[in-house]
């Protein structure tokens, strides 16, 4: 006898709280187990229905869209009920999408979304209800013993669902399952309601319940092994095949029968694939197609004025090409019906443009449209580019066109509102991201749930690679390390295993960086909505791929930060100009063959331009030497990994310099009609556009074809090329061309093609990285300034750049409460002034009130002036120390000198006296604040005088000096950097003793060498081998050096390699090809303390029986004792009468730490302690 039956109540892993099933498994085991239909209905949402369906419909499975509910009691607010609905025709999954979207907007408490019964009632047509067995409404009045109240809820559902209400029944081995189902169906025999059965599934396997359970304590913050925790979960809701629930169900058939009677009554069409435009609204009497070509037509007479001004030669004929080339595409967009599509993305860039919001020049294939020029969406001229408009939009394969818009960071949010109060708010929303539980975060979180300690969590998940895409199975077998300790340790191997099993599976949901759609109607008529409890962050809950599938279009509206660079760069630039009573400058209209940029752009000096500042960049830079745009865009195109490593990279190179001939495309096969194809790039095929030249010019293929083809070359199907590589043969021996050098050319395009780079994106970055190349020849500080200011949040980067500041000579001044903005500035002798906003721990609030505070026109006098002047409960504590020791409030100290060599000698003393100040200037502040408020007069500040009369540092000029490690330590954490000194300084005596060579004087040598420095960067990568390499990039002061350090030195020196670590190194010095300047391969390393002691004769102490008491000598003997090592201690003992040196015993040996060497310090002075060397 055949077992049927339907599951109706599975929540997948999107339903986010709880279940593991994912689309493809669950369809997979459903088809295994010969079941007719599967339904999905996750907690509260339907993110997986546009997966779900066209799997189940490709599978030949019928797929029954519903949704798990928590639903609000009708008397008691606060009770909460299950109610799982499932659709039975379009009007039915209308009305589920309308009614989970209001449950987002309006129903959201406590970070639950809940539905109101009369919500249900309003949308139940077309919808048939399970009670949600124990834990709905009816199933707990059963439960409790209120068989009436039972009664009167169970006469409403049927009421609201006439015909389609159902009991539901559950054997799931949990608590009250067998009490609620006998008493239901004893209530569904006497009310004559039907019955079904259910498992609730939440995982495919028996075997995954331990996984789902880590799933759900991972989500609620709770350890596996919690007493306190509710277990709502049993191992029995797997997808049981039709015979289990046959066995489980046996004394009920009909609740069996009935999961396959509602299965048959579910008929949902979901229409997929089809594209609904808004409609943009256009003059009377006009169609939408006359209007485009009206505006792109008058759009493009402008454009003309500038590229193409009367009196060119031959201007009519090139005047001609440009309106056969709009004529032609206005045609396939009217006839591929898309001309709203360009009107609504013109709107909104000319909106942007028009409100001061930095628009980029275009990204990706849109730029090959003489349309989007014509209607400014882009700035590049296609024509003068070889940009093709098929690339774009290609009439022969039928996909919505894709405009990629790039705007300035700053703006970008006020162009998507101006979207949305030009759609309508109900038209208009971002689109949804799901985030997955990734390798390194799953293993934090697994060793969390199970309880494990919290350092071995910590230290396999740094053993795990950070790299894009990397996975678990990827990083075990990558790393030998990680292999070894999961092999020893059996909890670790434990968080291991149960990792694999969740790694991937979504955990919570994002907002995508640029997607926006935009409904012809309603957003919930294509997808249900999705916010967070206050209503805001609006998405839709079907992601990128599944929105377009539902009908609607998307547009990628993008923050780009160079933009703001730019656009930060031209404001500061443009005030000088006003100034100066010069024009304001237009980045667009800058010269393209700036010869000052060029040679800028050779000497690969290209940190902060756009595109360009990656190590492996820069080393291809110096090999190219890039003299015009084409190279520029050429650049982007050659460095990836295809290019560089099929030999490409190295032809163009050479054809370029003239090392090799150009050929089109190579020596032993050539076609002379492809040389102004492969021209610009000196006979390379280099970009998909060449491709698909090739194939027009040689085989006569429309461009539409062409760029079928280059999509075919792309794919690499075997059947399908040979398809292709016939057609091109056939086409090019109808242009007299032989079958052997199409064959050959042929076959080299195909090699190519799928390194091939879209050339309309790359020419479109290729200008913004020569417009911020240029920016940085010309002007480098407003340049640099903008680009801190951009990146300032970003410590490392900050310190990148500040150091490319010093390297370009454009001065950094510190920064300063008195001249300081939030960002980075540019002052009136053109040094870049560093931003308050860029101090660590110092936040928004606070600079905007000492902005402020100065823009009413008063300049802080001192510490305590400053504290009464600003806004004290917008600065506290935290805030005060930060600018103290960042140096920003140096300028009101009682020390402060305007010349700053004078001042460095003072400073150590200034910030102390600062920092001693501080908690009586804020109390004073705040108490003169107070007095104020309550309309009192400070009796005892006007007893003492105005500050301005009395020092008010009186009692704090004697404050213990700070030492030069700590001020070096408080700019470090605060700023990222070090501004008025090095930590190298202090030790710039001692260390000449060791490495007598400064990093700037070493010359290459085969006879080893040693130096000492900072560890500045560090940086390590993987040899064929398999061996690790550690690059450590050590400064001195004087100069940098890169040092190599290879398997075994690698291995002996790899605890001592930490940024800002003091090292003393030897090995060999060599020239370095890349740099042009000297790299080291290390023999030894050693830290300052090894060097001292293989060094060092002894620590020497003076004491002074005059100066030092007993108490002195005890604190000494126990620093002694706490520093033991290996290096002697000698004593000079100084009494009034006579001298000795002693030299302690063995038992006093040390080791020479600077810890130890400053605590003596501290004891017995500054001058009692000295090292000694041999």
């Amino acid at each position: 006898m055949s077992f049927s039956f339907v599951h109706l109540r599975v929540h997948s892993e999107y339903s986010l709280v709880d279940g593991l099933v994912k689309v493809k498994p669950l369809i997979k085991s459903v088809v295994d187990n010969g079941m007719p239909a599967v339904a999905v209905t996750d907690q509260n949402n339907m993110c997986s229905l546009v997966k779900f369906y066209r799997g189940a419909m490709s599978a030949g499975i019928k797929p029954i869209s519903g949704v798990d509910l928590w639903v609000l009691g009708g008397e008691d607010d606060s009770q909460l009920t299950r109610m799982t609905l499932l659709s039975m025709n379009k009007e039915g999954y209308r009305n589920l999408t309308e009614l989970i979207s209001r449950g987002y907007t309006e129903g959201q408490r406590n970070g639950l979304v809940t539905i109101r019964r009369e919500w249900i009632a309003e949308a139940s047509e077309g919808v048939i209800a399970l009670s949600g067995a124990k834990e709905g409404e009816i199933g707990l009045a059963l439960l409790s013993n209120s068989p009436a109240a039972a009664d009167d809820l169970l006469d409403y559902w049927m009421g609201v669902f006439p015909g389609r209400f159902y009991l539901e029944l559950q054997r799931t081995s949990r608590v009250n399952d067998e009490e609620h189902l006998h008493a239901a169906v004893a209530l569904g025999i006497r009310k004559g309601c039907p019955v079904v059965a259910t498992n609730d599934v939440r995982f495919i396997r028996r075997e995954d319940f331990e996984a789902h359970e880590t799933r759900v304590c991972i989500g609620e913050g709770r350890v596996l092994g919690d007493p306190r925790r509710t277990q709502q979960y049993s191992e029995e809701q797997y997808l049981k095949t039709p015979e289990e629930m046959a066995e489980l169900f046996a004394d009920i058939p009909e609740a069996l029968e009935n999961s396959v009677e509602i299965a048959k009554r579910c008929n949902i069409d979901v229409q997929l694939g089809k594209h609904f435009l808004p409609d943009f609204p256009i003059p009377d009497g006009m169609t939408i197609e006359e209007f485009l070509n009206k505006v792109s037509f008058e759009g493009l007479e402008e454009r003309l004025k500038v590229i193409l001004p009367p009196g060119t030669e031959d201007y009519e004929a090139k005047r001609q090409v440009y309106i056969d080339r709009l004529n032609f595409e206005l045609k396939i967009i009217n006839q591929m019906g898309f001309p709203g599509y360009f009107l609504i993305v013109m709107d909104f860039i000319k909106w942007a443009k028009g409100n001061g919001v930095p628009v980029g020049p275009g990204r990706g294939s849109g730029a090959g449209s003489l349309v989007a020029y014509s209607l400014l969406i882009t700035d590049l001229d296609p024509l003068a580019y070889d940009l093709l408009f098929e690339r774009f939009l290609n009439p022969e394969r039928v996909s919505m066109p894709d405009f990629d818009v790039d705007f300035c960071m700053e703006g970008r949010d006020r162009v998507i509102e101006y979207v949305a109060d030009m759609y309508g708010r109900n038209a208009v929303s971002q689109i949804i991201t799901f985030g997955t539980m990734a390798a390194k975060a799953v293993v934090r979180d697994v060793a969390r749930v199970q309880g494990k300690s919290y350092g071995l969590a910590d230290k396999l998940s740094k053993m795990i690679p950070f790299e894009v895409g990397m996975t678990l199975t990827k990083g075990y077998e990558q790393e030998e390390i990680l292999r070894d300790f999961l092999a020893g340790d059996e909890e670790a191997q434990e968080i291991w295993d149960m990792a694999l099993k969740l790694e991937g599976i979504t955990r919570n949901v994002g907002k995508h960086a640029g997607g926006v759609v935009i409904a012809p109607t309603k957003l919930t008529d294509f997808s249900p909505l999705y916010c967070d409890e206050a209503g805001g962050g609006l998405v839709t809950q079907f992601d990128k791929d599944d929105v377009e599938a539902a009908g609607l279009v998307k547009f990628d509206f993008l923050g780009l930060r160079t933009l703001t660079i730019i656009k930060w760069a031209m404001e500061t630039i443009n005030r000088e100009q006003a100034k100066q009573g010069l024009e304001p400058l237009n980045i667009d209209f800058i010269p393209l063959d700036d010869a000052p940029t060029y040679h800028m752009l050779q000497k690969a000096e290209t940190t902060a331009v756009f595109q360009l500042e990656s190590r492996g960049m820069k080393e291809l830079i110096k090999k190219l030497k890039p003299d015009c745009l084409e190279d520029m865009i050429a650049l982007v195109a050659l460095f990836r990994p295809g290019p560089l490593q099929s030999g490409m990279v190295d032809d163009f190179i050479n054809r370029k310099h003239g090392r090799e001939v150009v050929s089109y495309p190579h020596p032993n096969y050539q076609y002379a009609g492809l040389e102004p194809v492969l021209k610009p790039t000196y006979g390379i095929i280099l970009y998909q556009e060449q491709v698909m030249q090739i194939a027009q010019v040689m085989a006569g293929y429309t461009l539409g074809g062409a760029d079928m083809l280059r999509r075919a070359m792309g794919k690499k199907k075997p059947e399908e090329m040979a398809k292709q590589r016939g057609g091109f043969i056939e086409g090019c021996a109808n242009n007299g061309i032989s079958g052997d050098l199409a064959g050959n050319i042929f076959d080299l395009v195909e090699k190519f093609a799928g390194y091939g780079f879209n050339k309309s994106h790359s020419a479109a970055y290729g200008l913004l990285s020569y417009q911020t190349a240029w920016l940085k020849a010309h002007y480098p500080a407003p340049f640099m300034a903008a680009v801190l200011s951009a990146d300032m949040h970003n410590t490392d980067k900050v310190v990148t750049l500040i150091e490319e500041c010093r390297s370009m000579k454009v001065r950094i001044q510190p920064p300063n409460v008195n001249v300081s903005e939030y960002k980075f500035t540019v002052d009136e002798a053109g040094d870049v002034v560093y931003g308050l906003g860029a101090i660590k721990g110092v936040g928004e609030g606070p600079v905007e009130t000492i902005v402020q505070t100065r823009a009413a026109g008063e300049t802080f006098i001192d510490l305590f002036d400053f504290c009464a002047k600003v806004d004290h409960k917008r600065i506290n504590k935290r805030v005060m120390e930060a600018l103290i020791r960042s140096g920003a409030l140096d300028s009101l100290g009682p020390f402060y000198d305007a010349d700053e060599a004078v001042y460095l000698k003072q400073v150590d003393r200034n910030r102390a006296a600062l920092m001693a100040a501080m908690e009586e200037a804020m109390a004073s502040a705040e108490q003169t604040a107070k007095s104020a408020d309550s309309g009192h007069d400070d009796l005892f500040g006007e007893l003492l005088g105005p500050s301005t009369v009395r020092d008010v540092y009186e009692s704090y000029r004697k404050a213990r000096e700070w030492t030069f490690k700590e001020r070096l330590r408080g700019e470090k954490d605060t700023l990222g950097l070090y501004l008025t000194g090095h930590p190298i300084d202090e030790y710039e005596r001692e260390i000449r003793r060791f490495a007598r060579q400064r990093i700037l004087d070493l010359r290459p040598s085969r006879e080893s060498q040693t130096i000492a420095g900072l560890v500045f960067d560090l940086r390590v990568m993987k040899s064929k081998r398999g061996d690790k390499v550690g690059f450590v990039t050590l400064d001195d002061r004087s100069a940098r050096i890169e040092v190599s350090l290879f398997a075994e030195a690698y291995q002996n020196a790899q605890a001592l390699l930490q940024k800002d670590a003091l090292l003393v190194v030897e090995g060999e010095v060599a020239l370095d090809d890349f740099s042009g300047g000297l790299r080291m391969r290390a023999k030894r390393v050693m830290s300052l303390e090894e060097a001292r002691t293989s060094l060092l004769d002894s620590v020497r102490v003076c004491l002074d029986t005059t100066r030092h008491s007993e108490q002195a000598l005890a604190k000494m003997a126990s620093l002694f004792q706490q520093y033991r090592g290996g290096c002697a201690v000698t004593v000079e003992l100084q009494r009034p009468d006579s001298s000795a040196v002693l030299k302690l015993g063995e038992q006093w040996r040390v080791e020479p730490a600077d810890d130890l060497v400053q605590s003596l310090r501290d004891q017995l002075g500054k001058d009692s302690v000295s090292l000694h060397y041999r």
